[in-house]
This record gives C-alpha cells, structure tokens and sequence, in this order.
C-alpha cells in the first residue's frame, strides 16, 4: 500500500500548518508535564490532586531562586495560592519553633491591653509557635510588604464585635513593622477607627457593629443582657459608613450569645423598649443575617468592593469539652486540642448553618473565611486571665478566680487572629 495520491507531492500550506500547530501542542503538553514534574521537585512537597493542588504562579518568578519548600517559604511571589483548588477548613496544628511572630505586644504599639497577653504577665510561649497547616495545599505566611501591595490605594474594613477588632489589631500589627515611621498614623474612635498607610495611600479600619444590624446597646451598651434590644430590620444607620470601602470583612456571634433567647423589634423603637417579640437565638440572628444580605445585595458594585464574612470565633467555657476534667475553663491551657473534627459547646451549629444559608442565596459573592474548626482546637490562645476586665487590668485576686474572670473568648496577640489574617491575605 502506498500513501494516497494526494500526498504524495507537494504537502499544502494549511496541511503544513495543521502538522506544525499539532507538533507545537504536543511539545506544549510535554513541556507543561515536566515543568509540573520539576516544580514539584523543587518545593519538596508530594503533588496533590488537580483539584486540591495550589498552583505555581510562573509569571512572578524573576531572578530570585527558591531555595526550600513553600512550607519554609511560602510567601515567594511565585506561589499562587487558588482558593477555588484549596479547602482550608481541614488541616492541623503543627508545632514550629522556626516561626517568629512578626510583631509582639511590646514591638507594636497598637494592641489593646485586652490582647495583651505577654504585657499582662503570661510567661509560657509555645501558643506563639503553632502553624496551621491544610491537608490539601498549602497556606502562604503573612507577608507585610505583599499584603501592602494588594490594599494600596484602598480602604479596608472590618466590621463587627470585639472578635473582629482582635482580628482588625493584628491586621495592622502584621504590616505596620514594615512602614516607616512618618508614614503611618492611627485614629483611634469609640466607634470608627482608621490606621492609614500614606505611602500607599490605604487605610485599614474598624467599624463597631456586634449585631452588624441596630440594637439598643450596640453604641450605649447595656451591661444587663436582658434589656438588649436587636433591631433585626435595620441597618441603614451602621452600614452608611461602609460605603465606598474597597474590601469589607465582617464578623457577628458573641454578642447573640448572652442567652437562650433574644428579643427582636420590627420598626422604629417605641420608647427604646416596647414592641419586641423574644425568638430563639438562632432565629433573631438568622434574621439579622438575611437584613445585612438584603442591604449587601441592594447596594455593593461588586466591581467596587469584595465582601468577606470571618464565621464565629469560638468561645473555650467548659474545660469537659476537651477532656480536662481538672481544668478551669482555658485557663493554663497550653496545647490545642489535637483530636481530629474537635468541636465545642462554644460553636453554635445551628448558627453556623444559618450564615451558610444565607450567604449561599445571596447575589453577591461573598467569599466566607472559616475560622471556626481551626480555632476550636486553641483551648491555649486566649488571653485567659492576662488581660482586662472594665478597662482595668485583672487584680492578683481577680487572677487566683478564674473560674469567675478568664476571658475564653478573646484571643492574645500576637496568636490565632494572625491565621486568620494569613487566610484574609490568601484570598486578597
């Protein structure tokens, strides 16, 4: 058998170019295969599947040799961390001494006394050096300059409780080390607070909001949880200031926490305390969530802004939760809890699913940075009795009474709020 006469003489430019474009993609296909091959190699990770795999980002690698694992150094610009290819919720805590805090609470001086925890007296160390590490990919570090680069000539905003404050602290303790002194300054607020970076013309703030929606002690705050009032229809009033801000970052849990039911009002506030109906916790703040979605669909240019939601922190109360049958709530705790899945009394579930539901029926894309499960294992994070209480810090009395006065619910810095942040930098 002999070729066909067709193709015997002259070979056609399109049936050339046909043959060249198909040698070109298999050369392509091969290429990509060992460059994979050779980057595996060269972090020294074992290659993931396709769809758990962080990606190598060849567009950024310059002149610059990457010397060990993106474990060791994973803030390299050439590591391109893929949120659509990585899960961040499963993973463990894996203790190493090689990590140093970018800040302490003596070297930045924007950490409350509330966070404070190394200033107040705590001696033990070693909740400074636990990492998160995913089972599937690989979570970058914080890197200063990085996270600079990726707010310049924006506003940032985190919006909620004392939690999300924590968060907001560290944030700002992250970058400011980096700045030179004349180019940041911060403004301190009972309500609205800003640090801004002039250099590169961005502000990273905080905006108090527990509920997120408006209640009767979210700025005159009633001690008296049972005179709290949630106006679980309004909004307008807290989110007016949210508008125009580049990246909104939200937080709302411990506040609806004061007990098993909440009183809700519908309308104007009729002497502050009338027209109230009392629903399940659950409810009252599914409510609220379905308020805050409504005015986040009605009014964000998602081509403007990029809305994150921080899930509940959880709260660390009862000691039986993780087997100390002996403790005092997390009081002396120093370890996290390294069952796999732990889960406490501290996280509400069917609050968790109501965040879910509405924010997967919401038009805007929100992007959710689950803090929950991996801060559920940091019985040892928490300022405990090494911070303040009124705005004063713990007597020696107070501190002998945990059982009456450690705060399980706030978190030291530097400590877990900063994975926190280094998922927000991830996602940025």
């Amino acid at each position: 058998m002999g070729w066909p006469k067709y193709a015997r003489g002259k070979l056609s430019l399109p049936v050339i170019t046909g043959i060249f474009c198909t040698l070109a993609f298999i050369a392509l296909l091969y290429t990509e295969r060992i460059s994979t091959f050779s980057s595996g190699s060269l972090f020294g990770v074992k290659s993931c599947p396709r769809r758990n795999v962080a990606k190598f980002n060849k567009h950024h690698t310059g002149d610059r040799e990457l010397k060990s694992s993106p474990l060791d150094n994973p803030t390299d610009d050439r590591f391109e961390f893929d949120p659509k290819e990585c899960s961040l919720n499963n993973g463990k805590w894996v203790f190493n001494t090689s990590i140093k805090p970018l800040y302490t609470d003596r070297t930045c001086p924007y950490v409350d006394r509330q966070y404070s925890c190394t200033k107040n007296g705590r001696n033990d160390s070693d909740y400074l050096h636990w990492e998160w590490q995913p089972d599937d990919c690989i979570l970058p570090r914080f890197d200063p300059k990085i996270a600079l680069r990726k707010i310049k000539g924006k506003r940032i905003m985190f919006v909620g409780d004392s939690i999300q404050r924590n968060m907001w602290e560290s944030f700002v303790c992250l970058v400011q080390s980096v700045i030179p002194e004349g180019q940041k300054s911060m403004k301190q607020g009972r309500v609205h607070s800003a640090f801004t970076v002039k250099e590169y013309n961005a502000t990273i703030e905080f905006y108090w909001a527990p509920f997120l929606v408006e209640s009767n002690t979210d700025i005159h705050i009633k001690a008296d949880p049972k005179q709290r009032i949630i106006k679980v229809d309004s909004i307008s009033e807290r989110a007016k200031q949210w508008l125009g801000v580049d990246i909104l970052v939200f937080n709302t849990y411990v506040w609806w926490m004061s007990g098993l039911k909440a009183k809700a009002l519908w309308g104007e506030f009729a002497n502050g305390e009338e027209g109230y109906e009392e629903f399940d916790t659950a409810v009252s703040y599914k409510l609220a969530l379905r308020t805050w979605a409504n005015w986040i669909d009605s009014t964000i240019d998602t081509n403007k802004t990029r809305v994150f939601f921080t899930t509940m922190s959880p709260t660390h109360q009862r000691n039986e939760d993780w087997g100390n049958m002996k403790g005092i709530k997390c009081f002396n705790e120093t370890r996290p809890v390294m069952k796999k899945g732990h889960w406490g009394v501290g996280s509400n579930i069917e609050m968790m699913k109501a965040v879910v539901g509405v924010i997967g029926r919401m038009k805007v894309p929100v992007t959710v940075l689950n803090i929950t499960q991996l801060s559920e294992h940091r019985i040892d994070g928490h300022a405990s009795v090494y911070g303040e209480l009124g705005g004063k810090l713990l007597t020696d009395k107070q501190k002998a009474d945990p059982l009456h006065f450690a705060d399980c619910i706030h978190w030291c810095l530097p400590g877990v709020p900063d994975t926190w942040n280094r998922m927000l930098f991830a996602y940025l």
